[in-house]
């Protein structure tokens, strides 16, 4: 009997989502060889390592950060790791750190890689010409490893296609087809001043049924709504009939015990909820496959043709066509990069900008992007607001490089909604850890919260404050930042009510409330500035066992807190600037030091 093939694996993280389009393509190149594919984000992937060698042939890890600290690193070194090939595709901007790390715990257990790695930066456009000589080699060292398997090239495979499918995890993800909650919106609070130039607010939700035992530090995830009007210009421009039923079947990527719904949905209602049409830009495979094989109405097996787009085999106009071919090409790559990418064009925007091109239903609903969750670090204790969770969300709104003003989808959506006139509105919801624990109420804490930063440090703050009432807990040093005291100090009234002498922010407690206003002085202040001129108290509680927590911007903010950490550790233990590094590293793997940055 002809052995069965294991699955190819193929983990991704990502937050722009150029992890994930290499990893798609990736998939696509490994089943167009006849290699059953398993994609999957690392957030979402429920095996151990360990599990590993006896359920799949093959690990390929693409990655961004995303929620990698979700992965675990803590697999025995006696796992047997022999039938694990790991095929690293590095792409960050911090060292490559992520990556780096996996590969030292897969050589940790004595996995030896497939091929070098490709220190590449894919998440750059200019980066992604150079994935396609990796992906060759790629495919010739599995090829030695299991000829069986891994065909050498295309030129024996034929392939018999249905309809355009999406590599990717179907529209109703294992966990999250069923929201955790309802939530209604009962407050709706700008924290802001209009015409700043910065539009932050304050969300207060109260729980439709049941509330959801959350604790701080925990992450909300909630779907957005898309504009009625944007729903409605799609399904015409498609032709559609918004109140046609349609039934959703789980894709070959899904598991037999899929949620996904399998009664039928009016279709304006499946677009609401599902597809991305006006805020995501299209991925790659949205314009171009790599070998695309043309359809036709017969059963009959189809050989590979020429590069194409899939625009390009649905226009009907020829200079419609032509464009398309010249974006599909390597010489337009670079221009479909700045009319796509840069200028963030939605798919409703390049439907309407190819007015010919007529796609079926089955292939928009698999090639547009799908309508994600967003996530939020929860500000509030479930303590002190016992049927409520509040978020702090910054109003997300940029100018592209050719002047269209952009917006944030959830952000937006948020900010538009009036809890007055809202009132049957329901919101999914879903709950989740994130990078921040729970501290214990004895645990003396160092919170450096910037901005939105100080979001889940809102909830720290509550939490304390009713913990301290059946007991003195301890105290609470916290360094927050913003641009000017009168424009965008977050929360002020908030934390200035718990720095007196008997709150949970006050010196005589051994904590402190300080802030840095960047802009109110002709030299900007940041948060790093604070810490280095309060060194002392910081040293101080650090020597008391304090925990460490940083939240906020994900550019230069957590590395400059940790320049600064090292500065003080080094002033005021007399010690040199490599013993304090060495410090604070042991604070980390002693889960001292915690960091939630998102961009």
């Amino acid at each position: 009997m002809e052995e069965k093939p294991k699955k190819l694996v193929i983990l991704y993280a990502t937050q722009t989502g150029n992890a994930m389009d290499a990893a798609e393509r990736l998939g696509r190149e490994a089943e167009r060889r006849g290699s059953p594919v398993t994609l999957c984000s690392m957030d979402e992937f429920n095996a151990e390592i360990q599990e590993l060698n006896t359920a799949f042939d093959v690990l390929i890890v693409p990655m961004g950060f995303g929620y990698f600290h979700h992965f675990s690193f803590d697999t025995p070194s006696k796992t047997k790791t022999a039938s694990i090939i790991s095929a690293i595709v590095k792409n960050f901007n911090d060292a490559f750190f992520v990556a780096k790390k996996l590969d030292r715990r897969l050589s940790d257990l004595g996995q030896q890689p497939l091929l070098k790695e490709v220190w590449e930066m894919i998440s750059t456009h200019q980066g992604k010409g150079a994935l396609d000589p990796w992906m060759s080699s790629l495919w010739r060292a599995l090829h030695q490893v299991n000829p069986k398997f891994f065909p050498k090239d295309l030129k024996s495979i034929q392939m018999q296609i249905e309809r355009a499918r999406s590599m990717l995890p179907g529209k109703f993800s294992h966990d999250k087809s069923k929201p955790d909650c309802f939530l209604k919106m009962v407050k709706n609070q700008p924290l802001t001043r209009a015409g700043c130039g910065r539009d932050v607010r304050h969300f207060e939700f109260e729980f439709v049924s049941s509330a959801i035992k959350y604790e701080v530090g925990d992450v909300l995830e909630v779907l957005p709504g898309q504009n009625p009007a944007a729903v409605a210009a799609f399904i015409q421009r498609c032709n559609l009939d918004p109140e046609s039923l349609i039934t959703v079947h789980p894709g070959v990527m899904e598991s037999a015990e899929s949620n996904a719904p399998n009664v039928p949905i009016k279709l304006k209602t499946f677009v609401e909820l599902t597809m991305d049409i006006a805020s995501a830009s299209p991925r790659r495979y949205f314009f171009e496959a790599r070998i695309l094989y043309v359809l036709c109405s017969s059963s009959k097996l189809y050989q590979p043709t020429r590069r194409r787009t899939c625009y390009e085999l649905f226009a009907t106009a020829q200079h419609e066509k032509e464009r398309l071919q010249y974006f599909a090409s390597p010489e337009g790559r670079d221009d479909l990069y700045q009319y796509n990418q840069k200028e963030r064009r939605t798919v409703l925007e390049v439907l309407e900008d190819f007015p010919s091109v007529q796609m079926p239903f089955e292939w928009l609903v698999q090639l547009v992007p799908q309508l994600k969750t967003r996530a939020f670090s929860i500000s509030s204790s479930l303590s002190a607001h016992p049927n409520e969770v509040h978020l702090t969300v910054n109003v997300v709104s940029w100018t592209t490089p050719f002047k269209r003003k952009r917006t944030g989808l959830c952000s937006m959506w948020l900010a538009k909604l009036d809890p007055q006139q809202s009132t049957g509105l329901y919101i999914p919801a879903w709950f989740h850890k994130g990078l921040l624990p729970p501290p214990p109420p004895s645990l003396p804490l160092i919170l450096v919260g910037p901005g939105t930063g100080c979001a889940p440090f809102r909830g720290f703050v509550e939490e304390r404050t009713i913990q301290d009432v059946s007991g003195r807990a301890a105290p609470i040093l916290l360094f927050f930042g913003c641009r000017n005291e009168e424009n965008d100090f977050l929360y002020k009234d908030f934390w200035l009510s718990h720095a007196p002498e008997n709150g949970v922010l006050s010196e005589q407690r051994g904590g402190g409330f300080y802030v840095a206003f960047s802009r109110d002085q002709p030299q900007k202040v940041y948060v790093q500035h604070k810490m280095r001129e309060h060194s002392e108290r910081i040293w101080d509680l650090v020597l008391e066992g304090a925990s460490i927590y940083v939240a906020g911007s994900s550019t230069k903010m957590p590395s400059d807190v940790m320049a600064a950490f090292e500065d003080i550790i080094s002033q005021e233990a007399g010690v040199s600037k490599e013993a304090a590094g060495l410090l604070l590293r042991r604070l980390e793997r002693d889960g001292r030091y915690h960091v939630e940055a998102w961009s």
